[in-house]
């Protein structure tokens, strides 16, 4: 996706499955915490319906203003369900990454400490 889109501006955007099904709205967008970038997008499904978290980075905003998810409206429906108006715990994430068959980045590395020191 995009990331010099303001996630405020994503927020009652219309989303599509991959094969172009509306899913529905994009209610909320949550942000990445070590970096602020646009990480998940929580769309309303439908009128009595919940929340479906989708991840924003295989997504596209298309130039008539609606986002792409490249997945099928099934899959999409059928994520898991944390509710919405709460931060993503890191475990969350993580089933959101695995039902979506997507690969965790691992984490960076930790900083070196010892940098310009001789080892002992």
């Amino acid at each position: 996706m995009q990331t010099d889109i303001d996630p405020r501006n994503l927020i009652g955007r219309k989303a599509f499955d991959r094969n172009g099904a509306k899913i529905g709205t994009v209610d909320e967008v949550y942000l990445d915490d070590a970096t602020g970038a646009p990480e998940w997008a929580a769309i309303r499904t439908g009128l009595f319906s919940r929340d479906a978290f989708v991840p924003l980075e295989p997504s596209e905003l298309i130039n008539d203003g609606t986002l792409r998810v490249p997945f099928e409206r099934a899959l999409i429906k059928d994520a898991p369900d944390f509710g919405v108006g709460r931060h993503l715990s890191p475990e969350q994430e993580l089933q959101l990454y695995r039902h979506y068959g997507l690969d965790l980045a691992p984490p960076p590395p930790p900083p070196d400490t010892d940098f310009g020191h001789t080892a002992t």
